[in-house]
């Protein structure tokens, strides 16, 4: 009996042997080298590049594959053109000036209205401009604190239509204020400053601008509203009568 405990040890020792051999592990290796395939190394794809945008749908970036910038629009009229053009929208140019000297409540309203083509904002935007107007005229004897609430106004429209803003067109002009603009957030930035400045200072002459460049791109919602429609009604009810 101890003989053969002592045969069963050696050949468990025999075992754990051939199964740390080094050649055994190298026999390993070469079969696992047959089997293996060759494969390509795995080449990450390009990061996505990041493109600025100045106006709705419109992306401004510089030598990608998207193009060059696209260029701004013109005002159909400039901010001192009180009476507008002579073309066929000259009647609804001088109603914009009657309202903007008499009215401006009633102008910026329907700005808005047609700037968000929603029915029913005239209303929310000319009262808001309202109290405003008084408080202003009332404590500092101008109106100073409507053109805080209505300068919006003249982004949005500016963005929307990818219209030239104040800051870019003296830069064009004179040149003298591009090297300070890193980026596009930054020239949007001067922008959005210069429509303020442009309401505080010249805010009847900014509301007319701003309502005869709607009044020539934007629809009244109140006409799509109005609109026609056919209505078709269902046939009168047949009854079969027994002879």
């Amino acid at each position: 009996m101890a003989g053969e405990d002592n045969n069963n040890r050696e050949a468990q020792q025999g075992d754990d042997h051939e199964e740390s051999s080094p050649l055994l592990k190298g026999n390993e290796s070469k079969i696992c080298s047959k089997g293996a395939t060759k494969t390509a190394p795995i080449v990450p794809p390009p990061a996505a590049e990041e493109y600025g945008w100045t106006a709705d749908g419109l992306p401004v970036s510089d030598g990608s594959v998207i193009g060059e910038p696209i260029g701004r629009n013109q005002w159909n009229s400039g901010l001192f053109s009180c009476l507008g053009r002579n073309d066929e929208f000259c009647s609804s140019d001088l109603e914009v000036c009657l309202l903007g000297s008499v009215a401006p409540c009633v102008l910026y309203g329907t700005n808005a209205e047609r700037l968000g083509s929603v029915p029913g904002t005239f209303t929310n935007h000319c009262l808001t401009y309202s109290g405003l107007y008084f408080i202003g005229n009332s404590l500092f004897g101008w109106n100073c604190l409507a053109p805080w609430f209505s300068y919006s106004s003249r982004s949005a429209i500016r963005r929307k239509f990818n219209l030239e803003g104040s800051f870019e067109a003296m830069n064009r002009s004179c040149g003298c204020c591009g090297s300070c603009i890193e980026d596009e957030m930054q020239r949007e930035h001067m922008e959005t400053t210069c429509d303020f400045v442009t309401h505080l200072l010249c805010h009847t002459c900014a509301l007319c601008q701003e309502g005869r460049e709607l009044r020539r791109k934007v629809l009244h919602p109140g006409f799509n509203a109005a609109q026609s429609t056919v209505v078709v009604l269902p046939p009168s009810e047949q009854t079969m009568g027994r002879k």
